[in-house]
């Protein structure tokens, strides 16, 4: 394993105990200069992990809890007349000023204010009232949705949806899991005790290396089967759009980059799949139907696509 990436994941192991293969993935989907969809129930860390990869990181960090009157402006900013100098000035929101941006609960706020994040996911700025303000560089979202309580909540349409690069979830610790982080915190915040291993410039050196990372055209068509696969799906009413696709290839890189390697091998994609595009398809009314689910179905399409040859590598 690269060896930046196992100083971050070390860690990162000081704030959530036995969730090795959960906080790699959130490593890799940063390193992919992507975007992340925590959907878990209440209380299993994902705030907690969110504030330690900051600092982790040497990141930037803000949060913004979503609730039903979060506003569009909260998110991007607003302007405000100076009366002084006669002048518009452009205040600040949420995701100025930052590198990696908590969404508390983005499922509790209006439609039109999960919207304002559009832009600032997709082209890393925000345009308020004609004027466009570059985000900071490199810029996350990392978004919590809560699976029980559905009262109140706002589905995330699926263009919003298709802007992250991952969806995952952290899910409950195991007995010995629970046991260390209830000894950990008796008397102690392991948040505290958690430094930052590498810097802004060497992580965003990691994400410009994780790009550099050869996707060979035998890779890239078995991707393009993947997709074609899903959207041909009798079980799916809706298959991986382009933008899909080409994530599954950002993600795939930055598995092979974290892995050691300058080169994706079929692996990479294979293991990268379901986190990438679950979220990214609909199922079919047949599908619903017969108690079926989106993991479910693209795992029988991992096994209907033939894998490139070794060869051709």
């Amino acid at each position: 394993m690269n060896i930046n990436v196992q100083k971050i994941l070390d860690e990162t192991d000081k704030v959530i105990s036995g969730k090795r293969d959960i906080t790699e993935k959130i490593v890799m989907s940063i390193i992919a200069d992507g975007h992340i969809l925590l959907d878990d129930v209440p209380g299993v860390g994902k705030t907690t992990l969110a504030i330690a990869l900051g600092r982790i990181l040497g990141m930037k960090y803000n949060r913004i809890q979503f609730t039903p009157d979060t506003l569009p402006s909260d998110i991007v900013g607003f302007s405000i007349y100076n009366r002084d100098n006669n002048k518009f000035e452009y205040r600040p929101g949420a995701v100025n000023n930052t590198n990696i941006l908590l969404g508390d609960e983005i499922n509790r706020t209006s439609s039109r204010t999960q919207s304002a994040l559009l832009e600032a996911m997709e082209e890393k700025q925000v345009t308020v009232d004609g004027e466009t303000h570059k985000l900071e560089s490199p810029f996350v979202v990392i978004a919590t949705q809560n699976t029980v309580g559905t009262v109140g909540t706002q589905v995330l349409p699926y263009a919003q949806m298709d802007r992250f690069l991952v969806a995952l979830s952290i899910g409950y610790p195991d007995y010995e899991a629970q046991m260390e982080m209830m000894r950990n915190r008796q008397n102690r915040n392991p948040l505290d005790e958690v430094k930052q291993v590498v810097s802004l410039a060497e992580l965003i050196a990691m994400q410009n290396e994780a790009a550099a990372v050869v996707s060979k055209d035998s890779i890239l068509d078995y991707i393009t089967r993947l997709a074609f696969a899903t959207r041909e799906n009798s079980l799916l009413e809706l298959g991986i759009s382009p933008r899909g696709a080409i994530f599954l290839d950002r993600m795939s890189k930055a598995r092979a980059y974290c892995d050691g390697r300058n080169y994706v091998i079929p692996k990479d994609v294979r293991e990268s799949f379901i986190d990438v595009c679950a979220h990214r398809v609909v199922l079919s009314e047949a599908a619903k139907s017969a108690g079926r689910d989106a993991k479910e179905v693209l795992l029988s399409i991992l096994k209907e696509v033939k894998e490139p040859d070794s060869r051709s590598i």
